[in-house]
Order: structure tokens, then C-alpha cells, then sequence
């Protein structure tokens, strides 16, 4: 496959990563299922050098918010996004900041009594873009009938809108996130359910078993992420045959390159494409 020719490719093992595309060939669209994260996953982490919003961003950066709502939520990022992606913290560490950081910055957010009507024009004003090949990506998945689970740290219906004005939010496509809970009037009040942060997917997984026991006969997986956490995404499935991790290496490339080749088959450095999973479905489908 000339996409894995790309200077940002890199694998660990080249011959694993073969053995597992060829034993996903084997099985097919009959036996796949997508798990995938989607802030800087299926969405891009930067255009021509400028950051592009994850969910959260788009609301904390919208008209919508005040001034000083704004400067505190941005005060919450400079303070928390470090210790997300420090290398030299365990996911264990950094697990009470997370929970810190989402319960802060969603307290601030109900505050700020967003309107739901007003969260299509927010995402449309938003600089959020979807990685490249995206159309393809979900298209292919969807005429193939291939189950796709986003599984999202991010808000639930910030995210939805996002893949639905992009016309990708096929009927194959499931999203566990942080859902906002309107009042009567479509007034922000809180969120529902328990919160999923970046590194307490394990548990998310596990309470979505029965999303995964209705696929029982989907036992081959390929799962995308762009952070250690994304890596316990599939541990809600019980009867796993043959897995495939790509990861997203977006940020802090040189002191997190090894581990990321440690965790996952395939990294993709800098790369705001989908085109090596692209290339991948192009031979399993």
C-alpha cells in the first residue's frame, strides 16, 4: 500500500501490522466494527499550523459565552491540557486532574445557560474540520454497513452536529459522549449520565457491553485514537478476534513517539488524513 510509504507512518513491528491487515481482509465487512475517538482523531488537530477546536473549544470559544466565562474556561485549558499530555505522568496521575478539569469547566458551561437552538450556528461559525477523506471514510464504512462506535471525551451534541452538517451521520454510526441535558426551554442544566473524560474510557467501555453484545459476530476491530486513554475503547468487547490500533500522534511528538509506538500498531505522526485507514478499508471491503 503506497499510503504507509508516508513519512509520517511509523510502526514498531511492520510484519504485525501485515498479519493483522490480512486476517482483517480474511474476515471482511461481515466481521468489522469501528471504535473510534473523535476530538483530534476524525477531527483535525491543526490547519497550516493553527489549532483547530475539539468540542469543548467550539463552546468554550462561541459568541454564546461571556467575556470573563470565556477567560476562566481558558485559564481551565492552560492549567489541565499539560498535564493531559505529559509524558511523564501515568494515566493514573492525571486521572483526578481530568475529572477536576471537566467538572470545572462543565459547571462554567451550565452557568453560562446555553441555548440548544443556538448549537448549529455555533459549529457552523466554528473552525472544527474533519481530518481529510473523512467522506470517504464514513461512507464506505456506512455502505458496507460496517458498525462504527465514537467513543468521545468531548460534548455529545456538539460532536453529533458536527458530523451531521458534514453529512457523514449515517445510520451505522453510534455515539457515546457527554450529552448536555436541557431544561424545558432548551436551557443548559447539567449533564447527563456519568462523565467520560480522556482516560476513564476503560469504564465507559464496559458500561456499553450491551452496544457490544449485539455485535458479537463483529469481532474484528480497528480502533483510532490520539491518546493513551483511546487504548481501553474495545474493552467493552468480550469475543475479540483480531485488532488493529492506529494511533494519532499530534502534539509532544518526540517525547511521546516510543510510547506511542509501544501502545499502538500504527502511529500516524503530523498526519491530518485518514488515508492510511482509508487505504485499509479499501482492501478489507
Amino acid at each position: 500500500m503506497p499510503q504507509f510509504e508516508k513519512s509520517t507512518v511509523h510502526m514498531k513491528d511492520p510484519e504485525r501490522v501485515e498479519q493483522i491487515i490480512c486476517d482483517l481482509i480474511k474476515g471482511g465487512a461481515s466481521k468489522l466494527q469501528i471504535i473510534t475517538d473523535f476530538d483530534m482523531t476524525l477531527s483535525k488537530f491543526s490547519i497550516n499550523g493553527k489549532r483547530c477546536p475539539t468540542c469543548h473549544n467550539i463552546v468554550d470559544d462561541c459568541k454564546l459565552v461571556t467575556d470573563e466565562g470565556r477567560q476562566k474556561l481558558l485559564q481551565l485549558r492552560h492549567k489541565y491540557y499539560p498535564i493531559e499530555i505529559d509524558p511523564h505522568l501515568t494515566m493514573e496521575e492525571k486521572y483526578p486532574f481530568m475529572v477536576e478539569w471537566y467538572f470545572k469547566a462543565h459547571s462554567l458551561l451550565v452557568e453560562q445557560r446555553l441555548e440548544r437552538d443556538k448549537l448549529a450556528e455555533v459549529v457552523r461559525e466554528s473552525d472544527v474540520a474533519l481530518r481529510d477523506g473523512f467522506e470517504q471514510f464514513f461512507d464506505r464504512l456506512h455502505q458496507h454497513n460496517v458498525p462504527v462506535f465514537i467513543f468521545s471525551a468531548g460534548l455529545g451534541d456538539v460532536l453529533e452536529e458536527i458530523i451531521n452538517q458534514a453529512g457523514v451521520y449515517h445510520a451505522n454510526v453510534k455515539v457515546v459522549s457527554n450529552f448536555m441535558d436541557f431544561d424545558d426551554n432548551g436551557v443548559l442544566k447539567g449533564f447527563k449520565g456519568e462523565l467520560i473524560h480522556v482516560y476513564n474510557k476503560h469504564d465507559g467501555a464496559l458500561k456499553n457491553t450491551e452496544y457490544f453484545k449485539q455485535l458479537k459476530e463483529y469481532s474484528n476491530i480497528i480502533l483510532l485514537g490520539d491518546s493513551m486513554g483511546d487504548l481501553s475503547m474495545a474493552d467493552g468487547v468480550s469475543n475479540v478476534e483480531t485488532i488493529l490500533k492506529i494511533g494519532f500522534l499530534n502534539d509532544k511528538v518526540e517525547e511521546r513517539l516510543d510510547a506511542y509506538l509501544d501502545s499502538y500498531d500504527i502511529v500516524l505522526v503530523r498526519d491530518e488524513t485518514l488515508e492510511v485507514p482509508n487505504a485499509i478499508l479499501q482492501k478489507v471491503l
